[in-house]
């Protein structure tokens, strides 16, 4: 009988939840989407928990497995607190620290097992979950890692995670052959080693920080301000970097305190566009060296990235590029919201064995995975003050409002997964019109330095961007970046970088036929076979979740109409 798996990743940042019915996932959601606070690891998921567990038709009491990354959890479970540790952490909780990292606490009582310092028990029974549900602790890493290989047909493959750390490291390299997955570094041995200061993912948001902008958060302005500037810099950072003959990156640093003061002086010597010139160089010739020479060890004609230093869309575009590989696969939450995904198939691959586990690999499709509010969305919408519908069809009346220059938003099914808005809850915009990037900043408080991203459909990809077999599945979730091609440039520059390169999202139409038909249809009334896709969200919000969050969109200016499978709809006339 299938179980029912319900996975969570805690905090510190970017919590998350997913369940699985055995090897289906059935539903995901960051709890950022819910507390509406940007990253949200503040407390504990229980709104997510319930959320997947609504969405799925169960209940705690139904759950047979609950999969727990070695995050946040309160002091309350950690039994082993005593003596003048007791009283420390007693003054922390009345300054709003009543949560302990359950993987610092296995460094500190060198616990191999997470039930030697953790009382899982207590946590399950309180959770509200049945006494005889299963708790699996799962590796940060491997849960990066695994959902690149399980949602793909590869023979072989190089599995690589990159981030700001977990479980003690901040890579991970596992490669896949002959039906052997071997882990190469980052696996649970290195729980008690010295933790390193090696992190690449953890010196660029300490660039970001020197920038002025928030780390974990904003790193995507650096990549887009990197453009502009020369790599000045980049020797200096450089000379604290090395990768060693078997693919593994060290620095000298001694400390990450060391690494921020570094990164503080040099901001202000360079200037700001030269400087994230710099740390992006640094990013990228060191993690391709480090690639390059793990396949020379280990060869491999596939890739599977994951970890938040795969966000960086350009970094995988020169992967992608310059990699003897046939295909690149990042997986489209790459960073800690897609633990949950990894941990369920931790759990699955620990229960059946590896080979069981690749019988039932499946491709990713789309990640549509949050509630679907269509029932009754259309009539409330139209009861809601100041808000009328249109007496169009809502395709055609979304395509004329574009060529005209209106700026829209689709909220359409079930809400994306991840970082990227990919067509569910999606604001669209005219690629021609110069001012668009402008006009989008000002509507939505943003202030981006990388242009937005465009959508095309499949079947006109390849024509204008260097859409091609290493790179295309990327695509499909707008997380590597390619070049727009010559001729197009100066057609659609509101999607257009000023190194030539664009951001794409290439839909198929049965993952949503409502955006796919307003992408031809724009194409077929304008010639231009490309729209602006970005989040729908406003800045330092997380994308829309409910129609009550679209409709404010709406009502506040933000967007000049709203598009459903049902209907159009604009804001009364003032």
């Amino acid at each position: 009988m299938p179980q029912l798996i319900l996975s969570v990743h805690s905090g510190v940042h970017d919590a998350a939840v997913a369940i699985f019915e055995d090897y289906d996932l059935k539903a995901a959601i960051a709890l950022e989407r819910l507390t509406r606070r940007k990253s949200d690891g503040s407390v504990h998921p229980d709104a997510a928990i319930d959320e997947v567990l609504s969405i799925a038709g169960a209940t705690r009491r139904d759950v047979d497995v609950v999969a727990y990354s070695r995050a946040m959890f309160p002091k309350a479970y950690f039994p082993r607190l005593g003596g003048l540790r007791w009283l420390h952490e007693q003054y922390r909780s009345r300054v709003g620290k009543d949560r302990l990292l359950l993987g610092a606490e296995q460094y500190r009582y060198r616990a191999q097992r997470a039930e030697d310092v953790f009382d899982a028990a207590a946590w399950r029974r309180d959770g509200g979950f049945r006494d005889d549900a299963a708790v699996h602790f799962y590796n940060h890493h491997e849960a990066h890692a695994l959902p690149t290989l399980f949602y793909s047909p590869w023979p072989d493959a190089l599995l690589v995670t990159a981030d700001g750390g977990g479980d003690n490291v901040n890579y991970s390299y596992r490669h896949f052959a002959e039906r052997r997955l071997t882990t190469l570094y980052g696996d649970d041995t290195c729980l008690f080693l010295p933790n390193p200061v090696d992190s690449l993912g953890r010196a660029y948001s300490a660039a970001t920080k020197s920038l002025g902008f928030r780390p974990n958060r904003h790193e995507g302005k650096l990549t887009g301000l990197a453009a502009m500037g020369k790599p000045t810099a980049a020797e200096t950072i450089a000379g604290y970097f090395s990768v060693t003959q078997d693919g593994r990156i060290q620095s000298s640093f001694r400390s990450y305190h060391q690494m921020n003061a570094l990164m503080r002086r040099l901001a202000k010597q360079a200037g700001r566009a030269d400087f994230a010139a710099s740390i992006q160089k640094v990013l990228e010739d060191t993690m391709l060296l480090s690639l390059q020479r793990l396949l020379q060890r280990h060869p491999a004609r596939h890739l599977g990235l994951s970890g938040g230093v795969f966000a960086n869309v350009k970094l995988n575009r020169l992967l992608a590029e310059q990699l003897p590989i046939d295909e690149l696969f990042i997986f489209p939450a790459m960073g800690d919201d897609g633990l949950p995904i990894g941990g369920a198939l931790s759990y699955l691959m620990q229960r059946d064995g590896l080979a069981p586990w690749l019988g039932r690999r499946r491709d990713l499709g789309d990640v549509y995975l949050g509630r679907d509010f269509q029932a009754g969305l259309d009539a409330g919408i139209a009861a809601t003050p100041g808000i009328h519908r249109v007496d169009e069809a809502p395709v055609d009346g979304a395509v004329t409002r574009l060529v005209a220059g209106e700026i829209g938003a689709i909220f359409n099914g079930r809400m994306e997964y991840g970082p990227r808005a990919l067509g569910a809850r999606t604001i669209l915009a005219n690629p021609a019109r110069r001012g668009t990037h402008d006009l989008l900043n000002e509507r939505l408080s943003r202030s981006e330095f990388m242009p937005f991203a465009p959508v095309i459909t499949t079947e006109r990809a390849a024509d204008v961007f260097d859409v091609n077999p290493v790179n295309a599945r990327a695509c499909r979730y707008m997380t590597i970046a390619c070049d727009v091609r010559p001729e197009w440039r100066g057609r659609i520059p509101a999607v257009v970088h000023v190194d030539g390169s664009a951001r794409p999202q290439v839909i198929a139409r049965p993952d949503n036929p409502l955006y796919y038909d307003i992408v031809e249809g724009f194409a077929q009334a304008s010639g231009l076979p490309v729209l602006v896709n970005t989040s729908f969200n406003v800045h330092e919000e997380p994308i829309v979740n409910s129609p009550d969050e679209a409709l404010r969109a709406l009502l506040d200016g933000r967007i000049d109409f709203l598009v459903t499978t049902g209907g159009l709809y604009r804001r009364d006339a003032a």
